[in-house]
């Protein structure tokens, strides 16, 4: 796989993608990740890509031009274009597998206002929002985005298990609180089930214990999923 993230802010978008699993991935070529400059696109001689927006309003917005520039530059066959915004769908695991299985993905990071419509209108394919709040800048968004992407890809993590058993794993459950040695520790005990052997009263509890949780932390999953 193949990431290219198009961003005012490059460093920022590709520091959280330096270390630990993401890093590996990396490292072992399971995915190539690259951040781009937008200015290099422009065509001003100051590098400004952003202007007033029409009709009036606060802030800046992001021109057309040096996103189209980018756009064209960086597409292929088979890219999947990508816009960073608050106004997008909601990003979701199921969204990160299906992101996963494409082979190059070209992530465009909104900033200020937002980017020019017409962008969106004749070169995105997907506009992906990682919450219902805002950010200074999309490169923070593309970094989530893609550390959520790339741990799905075949030999990225360590046990191929640990995607599958998950919070999100079933869209409408949270993971089965989790526990590690000591058996003891200042007077609170993992629960003696977990250290039984006993493989199917553990699955029982695990199936428990995540619908519990699920209740008291995301009522909103289980009233959709009854």
């Amino acid at each position: 796989m193949r990431i290219d993230i198009v961003t005012l802010f490059p460093e920022v978008a590709l520091a959280p993608l330096s270390d630990s699993i993401i890093q590996r991935a990396r490292a072992a070529g399971l995915v190539e990740v690259e951040g781009h400059q937008l200015r290099d696109w422009s065509e001003d001689k100051h590098r400004r890509v952003d202007e007033a927006p029409c009709g009036g309003g606060q802030g800046m917005v992001l021109r057309p031009e040096p996103l189209f520039a980018a756009v064209e530059a960086l597409r292929g066959p088979k890219t999947r274009v990508v816009l960073m915004t608050p106004q997008g769908r909601p990003f979701k695991q199921a969204m990160a597998r299906e992101l996963a299985a494409q082979e190059h993905l070209l992530i465009l990071c909104g900033h200020y206002e937002g980017v020019d419509q017409r962008v969106i209108e004749a070169l995105v394919d997907d506009e992906i929002s990682i919450g219902d709040y805002i950010l200074t800048n999309g490169a923070l968004a593309a970094a989530v985005l893609c550390d959520a992407v790339i741990r799905l890809l075949p030999g990225a993590l360590g046990d191929e298990r640990s995607a599958q058993d998950e919070s999100f794993s079933q869209p409408d459950r949270l993971e089965a609180p989790c526990y590690t040695k000591p058996l003891d520790f200042r007077g609170m005990q993992v629960p003696e089930v977990l250290v039984s052997g006993h493989h199917e009263r553990i699955r029982q509890w695990k199936d428990e214990q995540a619908e519990l949780r699920t209740r008291q932390n995301r009522p909103d999953l289980r009233s959709g999923a009854d």
